[in-house]
């Protein structure tokens, strides 16, 4: 079979298409033949080889088959499996188990897969699974959203933004933006009540204030971040690199003591998969695609996500 493998750690240009042994699947496994795959931060993460990626892909050199949100058709299950057979549409989060994505097959357990609706595309499935559940906990993390609030969306053009703000706004609040400049027009059309180009004012000293920042970038101090919340107010990160560590070990600490709601969201895959199915049959969510690109394409997709020029989702078809 065909998958995208690097043997060391970079930039877009390490990865390269190559020929391997196709997987068999364990007894409590489903191999699934992949129709479509998107990238995520982690992607990204265990191909730069930075930080705890180097834990996760290999210490050395790299020894991991990128990619977790995949969505194919099942080809063979294990003898112990229940829940699928040979023949069914399957979508879901890997990255417990095993990763694997970017590849014509891949085997997992079944406990990481969800049967795709029959009306979800193989692209839109591929979309949804771990972009769509981090929106999903990110803005209930402090519990259900009342009308009326204040939300900010930081780094929203991407993945978890243009899946937060349509989940957001079934709540009647109100929901501002934070991306580059280019990306301004397409979160407006997708229900953005305010866009801020982050290049030209920064948010956390407009003198506005928000009951719930969703941070998909962690790009400045928790201090900052803090100061742009209302009273009582709760500030959640999903991702980013800079002050993770802050937010991880101080946030709990500072949150008492200026009476807001600090959280670090720490992904429960698949959790919240099947209320976004609910909400994609009702045509209340639908994933923002960039692409499809080919499978032929995956070094230029991955330059467009390491550049951060994205919009919503990049999918990669496999076919």
């Amino acid at each position: 079979m065909k998958a995208l493998l690097y043997d060391k750690y970079g930039s877009a240009e390490v990865l390269e298409i190559r020929e391997i042994e196709k997987p068999a699947p364990k007894k409590n496994e489903v191999l699934v033949r992949i129709h479509a795959v998107s990238i995520n931060d982690w992607d990204w993460g265990l191909v730069q080889g930075k930080g705890v990626n180097r834990i996760i892909a290999g210490l050395f050199r790299p020894k991991k088959i990128i990619g977790s949100d995949v969505a194919g058709r099942v080809v063979n299950v294990g003898d112990e499996v229940k829940r699928f057979r040979p023949g069914d549409a399957v979508f879901g989060d890997l990255c417990r188990s095993g990763f694997g994505g970017f590849a014509e097959y891949v085997c997992a357990s079944e406990s990481a897969l969800a049967r795709k609706p029959e009306r979800m595309t193989f692209e839109q499935a591929a979309a949804i699974p771990q972009a769509g559940t981090l929106a999903y906990q990110g803005l209930f993390a402090r519990g259900p959203l009342k009308p009326g609030q204040k939300v900010l969306i930081n780094g929203a053009g991407g993945g978890v933004g243009t899946f937060a703000i349509q989940i957001a706004k079934l709540h009647d609040v109100e929901v501002t933006g934070v991306d580059s400049a280019e990306k301004l027009d397409m979160m407006r059309s997708i229900g953005f009540d305010h866009v801020i180009d982050y290049r030209t004012e920064d948010f956390t000293k407009s003198g506005k204030r928000y009951d719930l920042i969703l941070d998909t970038k962690t790009n400045r101090s928790l201090f900052d971040y803090t100061r742009a919340l209302n009273p009582g107010g709760t500030y959640a990160t999903v991702g980013g690199t800079a002050h993770l560590a802050q937010v991880g070990l101080l946030g709990p600490w500072i949150g008492r003591l200026i009476k807001k709601n600090v959280f670090l969201v720490m992904l429960k895959p698949n959790k919240g998969l099947p209320y976004l199915c609910e909400l994609f049959e009702a045509g209340k969510l639908v994933p923002v695609i960039d692409g499809p690109y080919r499978f032929s394409q995956a070094r230029e997709a991955f330059r467009l996500f390491g550049a951060a020029k994205h919009k919503g989702k990049i999918v990669i078809t496999i076919d």
